[in-house]
């Protein structure tokens, strides 16, 4: 069995509602107490008009938690793409709409918000109650803490400060529904006539009743599920998406973002129980950010239009009074 954690309380964001949910603290498919085929959740939308939140079983926005706006998405090249703000904190935003619990394993820069580990699907998550909202809002160091999300230049994010670099400006949310498992169905034995009671009974040598019935066996227990070794092929699903931008982008105008590890804010959780369904993911979002400039310089989002050129004009508004002066306005005591 694995561990899990669910979110008791936390501050509001964004004006996002924010209910139940847990950390699962577990490894592969059971999980105790925190809150299948991959589907994407791709969208043919164009720059000019940016998604709030994505996904289809679930959904995942990006939070300013210092504006109070949510991120605008923009796709470029088959990824997404928000836009952030150095010194910002912001938060994952992830809503289970369906009638069942899930377990969402959140990475940032490639980097387990739970565990710090590097990012598998196979690792521990947090665990959504139906119908229920919850803003993963930094890095997990208790049951009552996490080191605030912060927008921050990439040799300060804490994956290039632990030495992973690599995946630097990413954020990936693998959701797994539940195996529901039905109680054990305990048979009653059938009824015997009771020689105990009967005056003509038998008797034994030892002073008993001869037919006395033996004592049943106790039922045996309900075999415990075990759990399964994520599959090699899930471990890097995120990983497979190569990066579009890097081929003949052009460069950057100034120094990538990556995700700091900020100041510490009470979030508690809880433990519960959950067993997945599957190994495999039933949904992954992956988006990636980074500051508004780099990503106009990329072409990610179109370079806000500017007023034209023109030489200054002595008479702006040679044409626009053919009258003569005008009367000031009249001032009233």
């Amino acid at each position: 069995m694995k561990t899990a954690t669910h979110a008791l309380s936390r501050a509001r964001v964004a004006s996002l509602p924010r209910n139940a949910l847990a950390t699962a603290l577990a490894t592969t498919t059971c999980v105790i107490a925190l809150a299948a085929n991959i589907t994407s959740s791709h969208a043919r939308i164009s720059p000019s008009y940016p998604l709030t939140s994505l996904g289809s079983s679930m959904r995942v926005a990006v939070v300013d938690r210092t504006s109070g706006q949510i991120l605008p998405v923009y796709q470029y090249r088959g990824e997404y793409w928000v836009a952030g703000v150095p010194g910002n904190k912001y938060a994952v935003s992830i809503s289970n709409p369906s009638d069942e619990r899930i377990l969402t394993v959140v990475s940032v820069d490639g980097v387990n918000v739970l565990s710090g580990e590097t990012a598998s699907t196979s690792q521990r998550g947090y665990v959504f109650h139906p119908k229920s909202t919850y803003q993963v809002a930094g890095w997990r160091k208790s049951d009552l803490e996490v080191a605030a999300f912060t927008f921050a230049s990439s040799p300060q994010s804490y994956a290039a400060r632990t030495g992973r670099p690599s995946n630097v400006g990413t954020i990936g949310v693998a959701m797994f529904r539940e195996r529901w498992v039905a109680p054990p169905q305990v048979e009653s034995p059938a009824p015997r006539e009771d020689w105990r009671y009967r005056q003509d009974a038998p008797q034994s040598k030892l002073g008993g009743s001869a037919n006395s019935p033996l004592p049943l066996p106790a039922p045996s227990a309900a075999p415990v599920p075990q759990a399964r070794d994520a599959t090699e092929s899930t471990r890097n699903e995120v990983a497979k998406r190569g990066s579009f931008a890097e081929r003949a982008a052009p460069s950057r105008v100034e120094e990538s973002l990556g995700t700091a590890h900020g100041a510490r804010e009470y979030d508690r959780v809880s433990r519960t129980e959950f067993e997945r369904l599957s190994d495999t993911p039933s949904e992954v979002i992956r988006i990636r950010y980074d500051s508004f400039a780099n990503l106009v310089a990329l072409g990610v989002i179109p370079e806000p239009r500017r007023p034209h050129d023109r030489s200054p004009n002595p008479f702006p508004d040679a044409y626009g009074n053919n009258s003569y002066v005008p009367d000031p306005p009249r001032w009233f005591r």
